[in-house]
């Protein structure tokens, strides 16, 4: 109990120091900055900063869904993912300078969030801090499966995540955070055993590439293509085209939702008159002597 005490404080205090700081950069630094750099950066420190590790499924899906909740009511407009920041940039909503911005944003938040917990774990505030900085160098892979079906692992849960995304991204906060936080925990529990469930580059980049048991090109294959892919399945599923590449939908037919009433059909009654005046001045007209 006095472990998850120590992990809920912490959890807390990430929370709060990051707000402060987005805060902070949010007056001192201008909009475009802001929007494209520091709210990726606390979003992914924030993302990363308070893993803990070491509890029972049932308590880390409880804290998965706190913790995702909290993301998408305070960090507007900061996705912490790059598919996201991609997905952003095919649908013509961000520029490539923008999404180059993001996407390093999110790599040295992430940094800097694994740091941050790497520092946490060596107070050694409970015993399971202890057991993380003994077996933390010796970490194993999180790809137990066989390559190709932890690609499509991966590539599944950020397909259904996507669609989701999609579908609530222009919805209400109230609706659409606990949507996106029910999806992620689901997600997460359903593929946790076979790849960790992260469907996030950026978050699997520093917490397993380091770790032993698979190569760099099979964490490449899992955690940035398998998601990247499952991405662009769903975009082309939820909006039958990729504006940045083809603006042809190819998937559903261009109907106006507008009714248009069908025009009336005058143009023999109005032609008549014409016929019937020519005939009466025919049968008016006087031979000529």
């Amino acid at each position: 109990m006095d472990g998850l005490n120590v992990s809920i404080g912490f959890f807390f205090l990430v929370v709060g120091v990051c707000q402060v700081l987005r805060w902070l950069s949010k007056r001192l630094l201008s909009p475009g900055t802001h929007g494209c750099l520091a709210r990726e950066f606390l979003r992914m420190l924030m993302e990363i900063g308070p893993w803990g590790g070491g509890f029972s499924l049932d308590l880390v899906l409880t804290l998965l869904f706190l913790l995702s909740a909290v993301h998408g009511a305070s960090f507007e407009g900061a996705s912490a993912n790059p598919t996201v920041s991609v997905q952003e940039f095919l649908l013509l909503e961000s520029s490539l300078a923008a999404m180059v911005a993001k996407l390093l944003a999110q790599g040295v938040g992430t940094g800097t969030g694994w740091a941050v917990t790497r520092l946490y774990w060596s107070w050694e505030l409970t015993q399971l801090h202890f057991i993380q900085n003994l077996i933390g160098p010796e970490c194993s892979s999180s790809i137990r499966a066989s390559l190709p079906h932890a690609a499509f692992v991966e590539g599944s849960c950020s397909f259904l995540f996507h669609l989701v995304f999609l579908k609530v991204r222009q919805s209400h906060p109230l609706y659409r955070v606990p949507a996106l936080a029910a999806a992620v925990t689901f997600l997460t529990y359903t593929a946790g055993p076979y790849t960790g469930a992260f469907f996030n580059p950026a978050l699997a980049t520093a917490t397993t590439f380091h770790c032993s048991g698979s190569s760099f090109w099979d964490y490449l294959q899992v955690y940035w293509l398998g998601p990247l892919a499952g991405m662009l399945a769903a975009l082309l599923l939820f909006q039958g085209n990729i504006p940045r590449l083809f603006q042809k939908n190819l998937l559903y037919s261009q109907k106006s939702k507008y009714k248009v009433p069908k025009a009336k059909v005058t143009v023999q009654v109005e032609g008549d008159k014409p016929q019937r005046k020519r005939k009466v001045e025919k049968s008016n007209s006087k031979p000529c002597a």
